[in-house]
């Protein structure tokens, strides 16, 4: 069996990714949580992409940052997608939830996170579970998420254990937002930065 090593371009990242879906809804119960779920009902696009930043930087979400206030609002404000805010007890954001139901009998949690400082402390579980029970509705036949291995090293197994399958994988490739002026540079330290000496812009 060879075994090759495919070039990435100085600059670009690539990431495998992994599909995975249900068609039945899990025997799952949503465990207690000091935490709450806020509906955003059709966000202003300046307060979507702050928390969207503030959850998914550290993982070098930037798919939404690359979109003008139209288009970002052409999403958030259908009322097929269903955004939440993650909150503490003193009401400070602390993740999100974003459910996309515009295609007719499946559910896709598109985003799914939290700030890094809940991390290890059972809060993801929590998070999960509300995203599957707020998915399966009636009139749907099929949850589906997908994670990246450039995403949180235990997101993959928490699909999993959940009650995801996986059912595809796929390698994807794209120019590091930090180096394009997306995310500040001091983003995702745990992914080495390879072509930053192209760049003169300091964090932000």
């Amino acid at each position: 069996m060879a075994i090759s090593y495919t070039p990435v371009p100085t600059g670009d990242l690539a990431a495998v990714v992994t599909f995975l879906e249900m068609r039945q809804r899990p025997d799952l119960a949503v465990p207690p949580a000091p935490l709450s779920l806020r509906r955003m009902e059709r966000p202003a696009a300046a307060d979507y992409r702050d928390l969207f930043r503030l959850v998914g930087s550290p993982w070098l979400w930037f798919s939404r940052l690359l979109l003008d206030d139209a288009a970002l609002d052409a999403i958030t404000h259908d009322r097929r997608v269903e955004l939440y805010r993650v909150e503490d007890e003193a009401g400070r954001p602390s993740g999100m939830l974003e459910l996309d139901f515009r295609a007719d009998g499946k559910c896709e949690l598109a985003f799914v996170g939290l700030i890094p400082e809940l991390s290890g402390r059972g809060h993801g579980r929590w998070l999960l579970a509300e995203s599957i029970d707020r998915a399966w509705r009636v009139g749907i036949g099929r949850v589906h998420v997908h994670t990246c291995s450039l995403d949180h090293p235990a997101a993959l197994g928490a699909y999993r254990r959940a009650g995801f399958i996986p059912y595809q994988r796929a390698v994807e490739t794209f120019p590091d937002p930090r180096l394009s002026g997306i995310l500040p540079t001091g983003c995702a330290p745990q992914i080495p930065l390879v072509g930053a000496s192209t760049v003169s812009r300091p964090d932000n």
